[in-house]
């Protein structure tokens, strides 16, 4: 098992009685496994978040090396609004 270290940690009452409920709901044994798992989560979706930035970042560095290099197009807006219009009559109508 890791290392364990005692925190003492502040919050608003609101969250404090979430905290209280889920341990008095059965749904945890002790407030810290409570916060164990709200920081398990925490740490996933910020680790998709990191994920997420580096693509966005990567996808921005990719468009500046295609305008650097003059592989650009001028806007057109009727272009893209009837490719979009193509793409919408594709569709099924469920979806």
């Amino acid at each position: 098992m890791a290392e364990i270290e005692r925190l003492t940690i502040t919050l608003p009452s609101d969250m404090a009685a979430v905290v209280k409920g889920a341990v008095e709901g059965g749904d945890y044994a002790s407030n810290s496994e409570v916060v164990r798992e709200a920081l398990r989560d925490w740490k996933m979706k910020r680790a998709l978040q990191l994920q997420e930035l580096a693509s966005l970042k990567a996808d921005i560095d990719r468009g500046l090396t295609d305008l650097a290099e003059g592989r650009v197009q001028d806007f057109d807006k009727t272009r893209i609004i009837e490719r979009g219009r193509k793409l919408l009559a594709g569709r099924s109508p469920s979806a």
